[in-house]
């Protein structure tokens, strides 16, 4: 985004607030990938391509859109930083946080889930405290309450296996900056191939609203679903639970522990990239993950 701060939000809001531009990202955001060609839009909105073009590049010289070559052609997504401010706009009312009785409920779950081995005082402080971490990083989100619950329960997960003497399982733990690209192929991955051979985690020392819409699609195109997963910030329980953890440009972020093993995978952030290059980038990942689940099992 070309301005910071308060003027590049207010430039974001009014070029998104064109009527011809808020129809083409709400048909981005409703195609199957995220991501529209020109071509295709103008066709939906009845258009001549170039106008359609000159409004593309509008919204990607303001940030809200990324745009990936591929050959010829070139398809649009919204930014993952964009996607909660262009949902607003659009309509889709950002959530408010849950209230008490959902909230409550979050803990209920969780204390039945985790009974015996955390007391509901526990349960409740880590669901709080997730709460505020993910409202942090994902403010406006529509699936907060959800995100909150998944995000505390990792959390007590990762508590509960520092304390297990019996499982054998060995732990892995991703991390990059905005854990919506790198990290998050990497572990999707391994847990694809391993199924519940191996415990995958992973965290964002600074992390995005959404993993990226060009990471969904290259995931796909080989077979590898991402399901339920979303940016998690980085803590100190996940950290301590693994016996790998494998950072990817976070630089000094990642807390360092005694006893584990730690690995630093160089690689290009895919977010932004052009396809191709996002494949190249999936691939080496896929082969540096198949060597480490060779060497865990």
């Amino acid at each position: 985004m070309g301005k910071g701060g308060a003027d590049g939000a207010a430039g974001s809001l009014a070029v998104i607030a064109d009527p011809t531009r808020a129809r083409m990202l709400a048909l981005i955001l409703a195609s199957p990938d995220g991501r529209a060609t020109v071509t295709a839009l103008a066709d939906e909105l009845g258009l001549r391509q170039p106008t359609v073009s000159h409004h593309a590049k509008a919204l990607h010289d303001q940030g809200v859109l990324e745009r990936t070559p591929d050959g010829r052609r070139a398809w649009y997504s919204v930014a993952p930083s964009e996607l909660e401010r262009v949902r607003g706009v659009l309509g889709e009312p950002a959530a408010a946080p849950p209230d008490d009785v959902v909230v409550d409920r979050i803990v209920d779950d969780l204390a039945q889930r985790f009974a015996g081995t955390f007391g509901r005082e526990t349960v409740e402080r880590y669901v709080r405290e997730s709460l505020d971490l993910v409202s942090g990083h994902a403010a406006g989100s529509p699936r907060l309450a959800s995100r909150t619950a998944g995000f505390a329960a990792d959390r007590l997960s990762a508590l509960a296996s520092q304390r297990a003497e019996t499982d054998a399982t060995p732990e892995v733990l991703f991390v990059c900056v905005q854990n919506a690209g790198r990290s998050q192929m990497a572990a999707a991955i391994l847990r694809h191939l391993a199924g519940g051979r191996v415990h995958v985690r992973t965290a964002g020392s600074e992390p995005a609203g959404e993993v990226s819409p060009a990471i969904l699609s290259a995931l796909d195109e080989i077979g590898v679903p991402v399901g339920g997963e979303f940016p998690k910030p980085l803590t100190d329980e996940v950290v301590r639970a693994a016996d790998v953890v494998i950072t990817m440009g976070c630089g000094d972020a990642c807390p360092v522990y005694p006893g584990k093993r730690y690995l630093d995978w160089e690689l290009d952030d895919p977010v932004g990239q052009p396809t191709t290059r996002v494949r190249d980038i999936r691939d080496d990942i896929d082969r540096r993950v198949r060597g480490l689940l060779a060497e865990l099992t």
